[in-house]
């Protein structure tokens, strides 16, 4: 077993290019943290106590899980302590906005269980923040960091880049006032237009400008280099940790491992299957209190499960075991893997070193689409 992941499905406001599960209103805020609280207790039998099932980690995750009080925050914790086997010094992540860490909030929480910030900053500038409709404002932004380092050693904070408007220079500025602080943890992402969200219809009606690839290639090559330049180690696509630092809640997710979602929308692995549960939450409060789990579950076939460590080996610093695809997948899939990543090979955007596939640094920008040339499929021709 690896962890346990909450999901908070409230926020203050709708950030324009989200398209996470959550709701605005905060009327059935009580009701869910007990519901949580149940299907904790409810999924037990999934995390029995034997030794391969300790919880190594409980990430709290959302819409905005600091929208919770510190007593509902420490209930929940004690709650999985309650019903599973839990390691001795779990990392435990709160993920965070700015404008919810006051220093009197940063303070409360460095006496709670909470060992790690995931601070949503997204960016330092003001007129990014208004156009994403973020909560907070830069100087919030600077603030909670000021307080929060003063706490925590363990942060990780998020930055999005390929931003329109956003020069090369104002991105390397947003990078070093992250370093300047000397937060050891970065996620960082470009900017997406899903469907549905309020972005997607700001850019058709032409009031933003659409991100462009190119630009957000640039961003991604200098934060690629400004972070290596300062001892980060870049062990996930989107992701940069100093030793010691990397997130162990998604690593197990990059590495296979099982884990438990808990809340509406949140999914589970326990090694063979995947489960997700309802992305409603009048539906899910009914289910729980009816005693009824509201997931569904799905068994991963052979290529499935070959096609998931395909996109997230790729995606880390571990690679793809070519050693690891014959012994669990087969010679099939060697020998349909090796003939699928040859053009990368030749093309200089994968590499093989110590029979372990990896993306090189022309090919990391592109590695989703890498993957997916290389998935396996399930159809006859």
């Amino acid at each position: 077993m690896s962890g346990i992941y909450i999901h908070i499905p409230f926020c203050k406001q709708a950030c324009h290019y989200c398209d996470f599960h959550f709701s605005t209103s905060m009327k059935k805020k009580d009701e869910m943290v007990l519901a949580l609280a149940k299907e904790i207790a409810m999924r037990k039998p999934f995390g029995s106590a034997q030794d391969d099932n300790i919880i190594e980690t409980i990430y709290f995750g959302g819409g905005t899980p600091s929208v919770l009080t510190s007593f509902e925050i420490n209930f929940l914790i004690e709650e999985v302590y309650k019903n599973y086997k839990v390691a001795e010094n779990p990392e435990i992540t709160l993920e965070a906005n700015p404008d919810d860490l006051s220093a009197e909030r940063i303070l409360e929480l460095s006496k709670s269980p909470i060992n790690r910030l995931s601070i949503g900053i997204q960016s330092f500038y003001e007129d990014d923040l208004k156009m994403m409709n973020r909560a907070h404002n830069s100087a919030e932004a600077k603030k909670c960091l000021e307080e929060a380092t003063k706490y925590f050693d363990n942060i990780s904070l998020d930055l999005i880049y390929g931003i329109p408007g956003m020069s090369d220079e104002m991105w390397r500025q947003n990078i070093q006032i992250a370093l300047d602080f000397g937060i050891p943890h970065i996620s960082s992402y470009a900017l997406t237009v899903e469907p549905k969200t309020a972005l997607s219809k700001l850019i058709q009606t032409g009031k933003i400008a659409e991100p462009q690839d190119e630009a957000a290639s640039n961003h991604f090559s200098i934060l690629v280099d400004m972070l290596q330049k300062n001892c980060f180690i870049h062990y996930e696509l989107s992701n940069f940790g100093k030793e010691n630092y990397f997130s162990k809640n998604n690593s197990a997710y990059w590495l296979g491992k099982k884990y438990i979602g808990i809340g509406p929308s949140a999914h589970s692995y326990d090694g063979e299957k995947r489960g997700w549960n309802i992305a409603n939450n009048s539906l899910y409060l009914k289910a729980i209190q009816n005693n009824e789990l509201p997931i569904e579950t799905e068994t991963l076939t052979i290529s499935d499960r070959y096609n998931e460590y395909i996109m997230t080996g790729l995606r880390t610093i571990w690679g793809v075991s070519l050693e690891r695809i014959e012994n669990e997948f087969g010679i099939e899939y060697l020998n349909y893997l090796k003939k699928q990543s040859q053009k990368f090979l030749n093309d200089d955007l994968l590499s093989i070193e110590n029979n372990i596939l990896k993306p090189t640094l022309k090919g990391k920008f592109l590695t989703d689409g890498i993957a997916s040339d290389l998935f396996y499929l399930d159809v006859e021709v």
